[in-house]
């Protein structure tokens, strides 16, 4: 049984980053549309079966590079995302010690040790210097 799956399986694309989001995504919509009744939980039900359906598509297709660039989109939006929030989550971390300024001229952030007092700051960026207090 398990020769014959591995040679089932030999050239497909396999379960990567995409069909396990779609997975779990269509067991979530699949509880909700549990939750609600009427038409909108017939919807949601539709909905997950459809990811559910996407999800085997993808693990048992042959079209490798195809998969493999909806796989990058995919992990791309993901990390702009995921990176979003790690970059707040430094920031709120850091503000125990550090200012943080826009600059006037290209809006760039800059971050400013705190408990300096006055002084003139340097946008990396642009070279544009103005006082704020630290």
């Amino acid at each position: 049984m398990r020769n014959w799956l591995m040679r089932f399986m030999a050239g497909r694309n396999g379960a990567d980053a995409f069909a396990r989001f779609l997975s779990i995504a269509a067991l979530v919509i699949l509880i909700l549309s549990m939750l609600i009744p009427g038409y909108v939980g017939t919807a949601l039900w539709v909905l997950a079966l459809g990811c559910l359906i996407y999800s085997y598509f993808r693990i048992f297709s042959k079209n490798t590079a195809k998969r493999y660039t909806e796989n990058a989109k995919y992990l791309s939006v993901k990390y702009k995302i995921t990176g979003w929030f790690r970059r707040k989550k430094e920031r709120i971390q850091q503000s125990k010690t550090h200012r943080f300024y826009r600059c006037p001229q290209c809006g760039i952030t800059t971050r400013i040790p705190k408990g300096k007092g006055k002084i003139k700051i340097t946008c990396p960026k642009c070279g544009n210097t103005f006082i704020r207090k630290s």
